[in-house]
């Protein structure tokens, strides 16, 4: 903050506080004021102001500002300065870091209206006036009730009008003098600035202070997963063989009761457009973060892509793809400074994890595949509004979650490990064996301190998180697909379907985890390569234990093309369409009252929401103007079935071809 003081030199005072306290600028003579006044929010504030003389020499310098009828009286004191009794109606003493008081002394911050009546009331610091503020009747009488040209209940006019409309209306309902229409516009956007606060409260100082009842969710599906319910007689016998395999093995330990599971917090009501640019875009301003090569830059600024080209990231990072995008990603977010995460802790976390990828030398599942992940998770977070239902622990975990859900990969199956009797399967009794190993070894790097990202969360904060975390690894278990998707389509056909959290995450990084074939053709090829050469080297193995070949990892008899359209038809289609309609299930509510993300498209006319905001309804909208994200993986998806068809069709020729031949050739051997 600069002001200018009698002797004639521009004095600098300088607030030495975190990035929510009060900061003021000098921008062309005139001084202007970045303001965080909501317990340390950084959302800032830009005012004009007129700058007062102050005698030169003084302990205590002082700056007043006006700004909508307030004057604002700042004062930056000495450690032993004291407010002087004309200044004391209202002091925000500024923190410095840790919640300790600046050694350079303080800031206060005093607010007083400007008019003769009311200059010796003063506001609150989050900007809501005072109840004696507006006890002038003339005030309240030239109050307009109109709620057609209210601010947004997210902006820092909404308390100061709502708080003095609630006077207006106590007043008039005393006198008898206002209708029930115009009483319940009132209150309906009084209540909207109630819940607004009280989120950005909640979820910003005490966030694990609330929560919610436990949400119930309902085992709806069936004990058996019968793959027989989705194969037609089409699919060659090979790929049946391995889809029932891979995907069909029952959950062979007991599912946890209703009453066990973790309670979470819901926000989904409490979302407004701004916040999501803000979290999604926040930078921490911090000189120790990591330094980013021109390259990389360069390839992250296409993150959002759905088919976003983690290959070319790869080279630009020097395969090093898990450490830039895993920490731009938690950067992006403002997990690092939400968190307290020390930026050097973090790089070190992450470099550590993929080294763990990149220990077996995996052709697929490697850090190129934790990244993909990663990134894929990002797109359904941030570009379908799904980070808008969930608290900033619950993005910090599926992020988390997602960069390790396949850590330490050793590029073979469940199936193998069992069979084959590994360290591992007889550490975990043959159970969900690798994804346990993914969990385990990812939280035993996380207990030495250079790696300790979670070293600032709370003890409840830990809990969750940790919770979390194993939800959704242990649901990337492909043996739990089938009944992963049943419970969840059939909770979706009720009436009024209530998502638990844990789940609706987990079946969304199971989709990210499988979704390659629902990228551009190029990226989803060499996945598909990539994949196989990695069950042929598994098919090798057992060649050389003596095992029999697991499906899809003999070198000499795999239907490639065939593989994949199976893989697309009965596996990936199913799981995008169950998740698409899980999304819009939970974000419809959502965004009948808010703006939509740019990802997202809602099939009510603006005029109509309009018309329905003005009326004050609060009811959801008809079923037949149902919320859609768009969902670019639906095109992908016919697009690379379309090729795997034709190869098919190119393979089948060949192989025809090589029979006549082989036939032709025994004829001619025998005359």
């Amino acid at each position: 903050m600069e002001g200018t003081c009698s002797g004639g030199k521009d004095v600098v005072h300088k607030c030495h506080s975190d990035p929510g306290s009060a900061v003021a600028e000098r921008e062309e003579g005139d001084d202007d004021l970045r303001a965080s006044v909501a317990r340390g929010r950084s959302t800032s504030t830009r005012v004009k102001s007129s700058s007062r003389h102050c005698p030169s020499g003084t302990s205590s310098r002082k700056c007043i500002l006006t700004l909508d009828g307030y004057s604002y009286v700042i004062v930056a004191s000495p450690p032993d300065h004291r407010v002087t009794k004309d200044d004391s109606s209202l002091t925000h003493t500024s923190p410095g870091r840790n919640g300790q008081l600046s050694k350079q002394g303080s800031l206060t911050i005093v607010r007083r209206s400007s008019t003769k009546k009311n200059q010796n009331h003063s506001g609150t610091v989050a900007g809501c006036p005072s109840s004696s503020s507006f006890a002038d009747d003339e005030v309240l009488d030239a109050v307009d009730l109109d709620t057609d040209n209210l601010p947004a209940v997210d902006t820092p006019d909404a308390c100061d009008k709502a708080a003095i409309r609630l006077r207006c209306l106590l007043r008039q309902l005393q006198r008898g003098e206002i209708s029930a229409e115009l009483l319940q516009k009132n209150l309906h956007y009084a209540a909207r600035v109630l819940e607004a606060v009280f989120i950005d409260e909640t979820k910003r100082v005490a966030p694990s202070a609330k929560v919610t009842p436990t949400l119930v969710y309902r085992r709806l599906a069936d004990d058996d997963d019968e793959l027989s319910e989705v194969q037609p007689d089409a699919v060659p016998p090979e790929v049946r063989e391995w889809l029932a395999s891979t995907f069909t093995r029952q959950l062979a330990t007991t599912r946890r009761k209703s009453d066990e599971k973790p309670k979470f917090r819901s926000v989904a009501h409490a979302i407004r457009a701004g916040i999501f640019v803000d979290r999604i875009y926040r930078r921490v301003s911090n000189t120790a973060l990591m330094q980013f090569p021109p390259d990389v830059v360069r390839v992250l600024k296409t993150l959002d892509e759905w088919s976003f080209d983690v290959f070319a990231l790869s080279d630009a990072a020097c395969s090093q793809p898990v450490k830039y995008l895993g920490y731009d990603l938690l950067n992006r977010y403002g997990m690092i400074h939400k968190f307290k995460v020390p930026p050097v802790t973090l790089e070190t976390f992450l470099s550590r994890v993929e080294e763990g990828y990149c220990r077996h030398k995996n052709p697929y599942h490697n850090n190129l595949h934790a990244a993909d992940v990663a990134q894929t998770v990002h797109y359904m977070l941030c570009q379908t509004g799904l980070m808008n239902w969930l608290t900033d622990l619950e993005i910090f975990a599926t992020l988390v979650a997602a960069i390790i859900h396949d850590y330490e990969h050793t590029g073979t199956t469940n199936n193998f490990h069992v069979m084959s009797g590994t360290e591992t399967a007889l550490l975990y009794n043959d159970r969900a064996v690798l994804e346990n190993h993914h969990i385990s070894a990812s939280f035993r790097v996380m207990k030495d301190e250079e790696c300790n990202i979670l070293q600032n969360l709370s003890r409840e904060e830990f809990r969750e998180f940790r919770t979390l975390v194993i939800d959704m690894v242990l649901a990337t278990d492909m043996s739990f697909h089938f009944q992963q998707l049943k419970n969840m389509k059939n909770l979706l056909t009720l009436a009024e379907p209530s998502v638990d959290k844990s789940k609706a995450l987990s079946l969304v990084l199971h989709c990210c985890d499988i979704s390659h074939p629902a990228k551009r053709w190029d990226l989803h090829h060499r996945w598909t390569m990539l994949l196989l050469e990695e069950f042929f080297r598994q098919g090798d193995k057992e060649r050389e234990l003596g095992l029999p070949f697991s499906p899809l990892c003999d070198r000499n008899n795999t239907l490639v093309a065939e593989s994949q359209i199976g893989f697309i038809e009965f596996i990936v289609e199913p799981s995008m369409a169950v998740c698409s309609d899980m999304l819009e299930s939970i974000l419809g509510p959502i965004h009948s009252t808010c703006k939509p993300s740019d990802g997202a498209q809602q099939s009510i006319s603006e005029d109509a929401e309009i018309d329905r905001a003005k009326n004050g309804s609060t009811s959801s909208p008809k079923r037949s103007l149902k919320f859609k994200i768009k969902k670019p993986w639906t095109a992908c998806l016919g697009e690379n079935k379309k090729s795997w068809k034709e190869q098919a069709a190119r393979d089948a020729e060949l192989r025809a071809q090589q029979q006549q031949e082989q036939s032709d050739g025994a004829v001619t051997t025998e005359e």
